[in-house]
């Protein structure tokens, strides 16, 4: 009996208290004892001891993520900021976007030109981003630093290498580099929001000079170089922005087609309802031409790989057609196996042009045409005509910011990374 209770004892003992018994085993083992020095109790040999108490077991645990966090007032958003965010995500695991406040960005850099609601829309919308913090202040403050480590758990705060300046000429991002907790990537060469302002404004520019020309005023021309892009669209890039996923055998391919220019948040909420009709994509891009004569000459504002990336990096998006046609064709429904053809309300046309044959006459008469209700009524014009309602807020803007452009680009050096 007595060999019994003190075999239940240890029992007992090893269940519920498996550490203590096992340091005993262990130091048994180093002396060199059996465990036959414990009377003949049946305790059971170490290596089955070991196993069954978990002694000698790590707990597994999982990889932690890395989150990584890169703010920005996404005013205008253009490939440039995608890119951006693509390869902050390319550091991390998790990727958190912080976007400036309306407040913010008028104390620092002038008015924006999206509100608040269509900047979020749009991040929000990028295949990169797996969550947003609205109103994130412009510069990095010791109070917002210690809520993003402690509350959001982020463990890298992400810039560009262009500088990034306070009003007082300080760095914004000085506290994130002396915790040592700052990452850069390299800037997106070709673009930036001042670029497309400036295009934007050029065309109001243009478009008096023409209307003044018909009443035989003289005017000196503009340079078609003067806001140029500067994009050099690459195979790599492409690659970059895609999925590289094609459809699956039996899925429900949905077409739509546009310019898609100054990819706005109208053009993000039009791309979810369109996803949501089927279980793949696909996207047709006009040409600069295509749109051109549709819209007018001074459009596009982005030209067509401009565009094309803008639409890729979209994560309602599968595929993109680089140049699609104007009409949906028969032939182009069977290559791409199109089970649906569909098209928003709010679409933009030049006044002026002829009026054509109805593009989406063949999907119709195959009856796979969808009209679908565009969420918002923002157009590439109206978000235009901001920029031109503010037209001396944002000249100088405008100014301001080219400065430090053009600064940038004359102390530029290469800096590895994509």
């Amino acid at each position: 009996m007595e060999h019994e209770s003190l075999n239940n004892w240890i029992w007992d003992g090893v269940y519920y208290h498996p550490h203590l018994f096992g340091g005993l085993m262990l130091t048994a083992a180093l002396l060199g004892l059996s465990t036959s020095f414990f009377g003949g109790i049946g305790v059971p040999s170490l290596p089955y001891l070991w196993s069954n108490a978990g002694i000698f077991h790590k707990k597994k645990r999982g990889k932690k993520r890395v989150r990584v966090y890169m703010d920005g007032c996404f005013d205008l958003m253009h490939y440039g900021h995608a890119n951006a965010l693509r390869q902050a995500k390319a550091l991390g695991d998790e990727l958190v976007v912080g976007v400036v406040s309306d407040e913010e960005i008028i104390s620092n850099k002038g008015p924006p030109v999206l509100s608040m609601e269509e900047r979020l829309a749009l991040v929000s919308g990028l295949k990169w981003v797996d969550e947003v913090i609205p109103n994130a202040p412009y510069a990095i403050t010791e109070q917002f630093m210690k809520s993003l480590f402690n509350e959001h758990k982020i463990d890298y705060i992400i810039h560009g290498d262009d500088p990034c300046l306070l009003p007082d000429g300080t760095d914004a991002y000085a506290l994130a580099k002396k915790a040592g907790r700052y990452k850069q990537i390299k800037r997106t060469e070709g673009v930036s929001s001042t670029d497309i302002v400036g295009r934007i404004l050029l065309c109001l520019k243009d478009t008096e000079r023409d209307n003044s020309s018909l009443n035989g005023e003289h005017h000196e021309s503009i340079s078609e170089d003067a806001h140029a892009s500067q994009f050099l669209p690459t195979s790599r890039r492409i690659v970059q922005f895609s999925n590289g996923k094609g459809p699956g055998p039996n899925a429900r391919i949905v077409y739509i087609d546009g310019a898609f220019d100054l990819f706005h948040a109208g053009h993000v909420e039009i791309l979810k309802r369109a996803r949501q009709l089927g279980d793949f994509l696909l996207v047709g891009l006009h040409t600069d031409h295509t749109v051109s004569e549709h819209r007018g000459k001074h459009h596009p504002i982005m030209h067509l790989h401009e565009r094309s990336l803008s639409a890729l990096a979209c994560r309602y998006v599968d595929e993109v057609i680089i140049g699609a046609p104007w009409e949906v064709s028969k032939d182009m429904v069977t290559t791409f196996n199109i089970s649906l053809v569909v098209h928003g309300t709010i679409a933009e046309s030049n006044p002026l042009s002829p009026v054509g044959i109805d593009p989406y006459a063949v999907p119709k008469s195959m009856g796979i045409f969808r009209l679908l209700e565009s969420p918002h009524n923002v157009t590439t014009t109206s978000i235009a005509q901001r920029i031109v309602s503010n037209h001396d807020a944002y000249m100088k803007r405008n100014a301001k910011k080219a400065e430090s452009e053009r600064k940038y680009y004359a102390e530029k050096k290469y800096v590895s990374g994509d």
